[in-house]
């Protein structure tokens, strides 16, 4: 870990963290500020609502540090923590959150939907299109279950393997693989259904 020498381990840096050092939790923030962004972007696709949320994730952690047991790593209780609070942020909004991507198809479909958003202002078509696009990912995507949303997130967005999921949900690495294959499944039906309906 970088920074301070004082906490160049995970243990050190809790210990500081618990002692109510400024330095331990400005390393903290530092160390896991754009991982929490990604995850909470990943559930709400707002710049705002996951800066918003994270410095919740953060507050929550220095807030209850003292009753962190260390049955999991640091990493895998924060990715918890944004978690619980960007569905927490969903349900108690009663907004619907766009997801800006998507891995049924093809990952390519994630530089796609980017090339289109970088070209819409000039081609009002292409705009049209990526309207069209963000309605049906919005709800594909806002349709699943919470467990399969959220493994299919932290997989997709955040980028985190199987095994560090599983210790995030607290489930099995099979119910890991079953709820992003399901979910993968739920996301081509629900889209195959829409675009054999509605673009012939």
């Amino acid at each position: 870990m970088t920074g301070d020498g004082r906490y160049s381990t995970e243990s050190q840096l809790l210990e500081g963290l618990k002692a109510g050092d400024r330095d331990a939790y400005r390393l903290l923030v530092e160390k896991y500020h754009v991982k929490v962004i990604r995850t909470c972007t990943g559930f709400l696709h707002s710049g705002a609502d996951a800066e918003d949320i994270a410095q919740e994730v953060f507050i929550e952690v220095f807030r209850s540090v003292d009753r962190f047991r260390g049955d999991a790593s640091l990493s895998t209780w924060i990715y918890r923590i944004a978690v619980n609070k960007s569905l927490n942020f969903l349900r108690s909004s009663g907004r619907r959150k766009l997801f800006s991507f998507l891995t049924g198809h093809d990952d390519n479909y994630l530089h796609e939907i980017n090339n289109e958003h970088a070209s819409q202002e000039s081609n009002p078509e292409e705009s049209m299109i990526q309207s069209d696009h963000a309605r049906i990912l919005e709800q594909a995507l806002n349709s699943l279950p919470a467990k399969q949303r959220t493994a299919f997130v932290l997989n997709k967005y955040e980028d985190l393997s199987y095994k560090e999921i599983a210790d995030v949900m607290d489930v099995s690495i099979g119910s890991v693989e079953s709820l992003i294959f399901r979910s993968k499944q739920n996301l081509q039906k629900k889209l195959y259904n829409f675009y054999n309906k509605n673009m012939r």
